[in-house]
């Protein structure tokens, strides 16, 4: 394998959840050793999984966040359910762990010896967490005076927002993400997350340390990066938040509709278990091919439908129309009569379809990879492609505190008799303690 980009850069993260886990992902698939600091102590929920110790009905909850264990057995083999937790065994690839309890004196000059040997620090807890710890960016530069620093709170490290905890459900319906989606007709309390400022943030944040790694090597000095969650959210909304500065209109939902003028626009039941398909008609022209595709049937000359505007102004009796005509048909049928005609159609894949879809099949998007204690399965692959830098994930989701001896005596530089007295103080482990739920 080539050279990756990445390689020589070591990165240390307290990272909870997914929006510091999938900057830490990127980096690491990309050649840098990340470690990732964690607590046999303290379990961070919904992380290595909703609970250390759930009860095993959770194998059976249909649930990314709860559920979904290999095999619908929570604990396995080796009866470590926090190794078992599939999103967190997606974003933990090509990582390392290591384990120390960051509440004790020992615990943080371990954790400062290791600063020391490290280039990036990431973290993504609340501000008073840190700094309850004593981590800051200053206590941090004692350790490695180069050292980069990316902090990723929800709403930043000032402002009266500061402090309040949040997950990315919380993010977004302060961002304003939750009141654009969802159907016109139904109230917020019908839609459901995305926690699309997790991945915004996430990918944010790997471009920041990347960022500030080639201004270190130019100018011999790190630097503090504040990467406030909501902040990467913002942009991505901008049609919204531009539309309200400039003309002080507050969109509203749409469902799949197009909020201009496209019609019909939507997601429309098709033949099969739970089958759909999206289409979206922009013009006189795409709408002329949907009549020829459907045969032309006597309602596609109502008046009601004469042209786009009318289209537009009766996508209600419109949508009935096109939904009875969809429903006999198979969704990949429909994609495939609309799409000759030039019409933009596709079907609603779900995770059946992902994994045999013919397309992701030849890009090879998946990769096998062998798990020490949840066997053998498809993981979703890296996130691009580089022409000079073949790439493939390396290592499986990485046990808890499965480097220990890695980081403490290469990289720290413990002794021997020092590592064994941290083993028998709780530093070092790969358990968590009894009475964690």
């Amino acid at each position: 394998m080539a050279r990756l980009p990445l390689e020589g850069i070591r990165v240390a993260g307290i990272t909870t959840v997914w929006a510091g886990t999938f900057t830490s992902q990127m980096l690491a698939d990309w050649g840098a050793e990340v470690i990732r600091v964690e607590s046999c102590q303290n379990y961070q929920t919904l992380t290595r999984g909703y609970l250390a110790r759930p009860p095993k009905g959770f194998a059976l909850v249909q649930n990314p966040w709860r559920g979904g264990y290999p095999d619908l057995d929570p604990y396995g083999p080796k009866n470590r359910s926090w190794n078992r937790f599939p999103w967190f065994n997606n974003h933990a690839r090509n990582k390392l762990s290591m384990t120390v309890d960051l509440t004790r004196p020992e615990g943080m000059d371990i954790f400062k010896r290791l600063i020391a040997k490290t280039d990036v620090f990431i973290e993504n807890n609340a501000p008073d967490t840190m700094q309850k710890l004593g981590i800051t960016y200053q206590t941090l530069k004692e350790a490695r005076p180069d050292i980069i620093v990316i902090d990723m709170p929800g709403f930043g490290l000032s402002g009266p927002y500061r402090d309040y905890r949040v997950l990315g459900a919380h993010l977004e319906c302060v961002g304003g993400h939750t009141s654009l989606r969802g159907y016109p007709e139904l109230d917020p309390t019908t839609i459901t997350y995305v926690y699309h400022c997790d991945a915004a943030s996430g990918a944010c944040g790997a471009l920041a340390a990347v960022m500030a790694v080639r201004y270190r090597n130019r100018t011999g000095k790190g630097q503090h990066i504040e990467v406030a969650q909501i902040e990467t959210l913002f942009p991505q909304l901008g049609q919204a938040v531009m539309d309200y500065t400039m003309n002080q209109r507050v969109q509203r939902s749409v469902g799949n509709r197009d909020p201009h003028s496209a019609a019909p626009c939507g997601c429309y039941r098709c033949r099969g278990d739970d089958r759909w398909v999206t289409i979206t008609i922009g013009s006189d022209k795409e709408w002329e091919g949907f009549c020829r595709a459907l045969g032309n049937p006597p309602w596609t000359k109502d008046e009601r439908f004469s042209d786009a505007l009318s289209r537009y102004k009766n996508q209600d009796d419109l949508d009935k129309l096109v939904e009875e005509w969809t429903t006999q048909h198979d969704h990949h049928a429909v994609m495939h009569m609309l799409q000759k005609e030039g019409i933009p159609a596709g079907p609603v894949m779900d995770e059946r379809d992902c994994y045999n879809d013919p397309h992701v099949k030849e890009r090879g998007f998946h990769e096998r990879v062998t798990h020490p204690e949840c066997g053998t399965h498809l993981y979703p692959g890296l996130t691009w492609k580089a022409s000079k830098t073949p790439n493939s994930i390396r290592s499986p989701a990485c046990l808890l505190g499965e480097h220990n001896e890695y980081v403490y005596k290469k990289v720290i530089g413990v002794s021997d008799k020092e590592y064994t007295e941290l083993e028998k103080e709780g530093h070092i482990g790969m358990d968590f303690v009894p009475g964690i739920p």
